[in-house]
């Protein structure tokens, strides 16, 4: 299986939960599923920051955990799949679209958080979904799929579980400078235009990489 470098996978506790999932007949693709219900989730308890005077820590440390179980299931679907032999055609899709609507929506979300900047989840959130095009049209092209970095996915998620952390901390006043009503040096604002910048060289980098296999073919 084209599968991402994961050192966490090869964890003893990892392997012991793959194994009890593959064990008990869970589908790869429910599996699937669920992270992107979470990943959703995150997105959503991210926005809702912005619509509440209170309890934003908790809405902060909700979206962080619920990003780490995005990522937890975005792992065991794969390692479900190849330890029960079930790599499908269909699992292909059941992979990447449901992470591609958690790319989405947590990113968005995060733009539309307290003290964030929407248009640059926006642009984010785009430069991410394009992230992943890249690599999965890299194996449609006849190379493979290159998950390069430095902002691949589990880059991505990292850096927003730890500026929703930060945010706990009452980061979201941290640096603040005003024009208008738009903040323009938060936290939140400084974690989007590092995605950005890392996805955007990310897709170059990944883009040279895929040209230079193909041009060796």
């Amino acid at each position: 299986m084209d599968r991402r470098p994961l050192s966490v996978r090869n964890a003893v506790y990892s392997q012991r939960v793959g194994r009890w999932l593959a064990n008990r007949g869970v589908s790869p693709n429910s599996i699937s599923i669920f992270g992107m219900v979470f990943g959703v989730l995150a997105g959503l308890l991210f926005a809702a920051t912005s619509l509440t005077e209170s309890y934003h820590w908790a809405l902060w440390v909700a979206g962080a955990i619920c990003v780490q179980l995005r990522l937890l299931g975005n792992m065991f679907d794969g390692m479900v799949a190849y330890l029960r032999k079930r790599a499908t055609a269909l699992g292909e899709l059941y992979n990447e679209v449901p992470d591609r609507i958690s790319d989405a929506v947590t990113i968005i979300g995060f733009g539309f958080a307290v003290d964030s900047s929407p248009w640059l989840g926006l642009i984010a959130a785009l430069l991410a979904v394009f992230t992943a095009y890249v690599r999965t049209m890299g194996k449609v092209a006849g190379a493979h799929q290159e998950f390069c970095g430095p902002m691949a996915k589990p880059q991505r998620m990292y850096l927003i579980t730890l500026a929703a952390l930060l945010m706990t901390f009452g980061a979201s006043q941290w640096f603040v400078t005003e024009v208008g009503e738009e903040p323009t040096y938060s936290i939140a604002v400084i974690t989007l235009w590092i995605l950005i910048a890392g996805c955007a060289f990310t897709i170059v980098r990944r883009l040279n990489r895929i040209m230079a296999v193909l041009r060796s073919l």
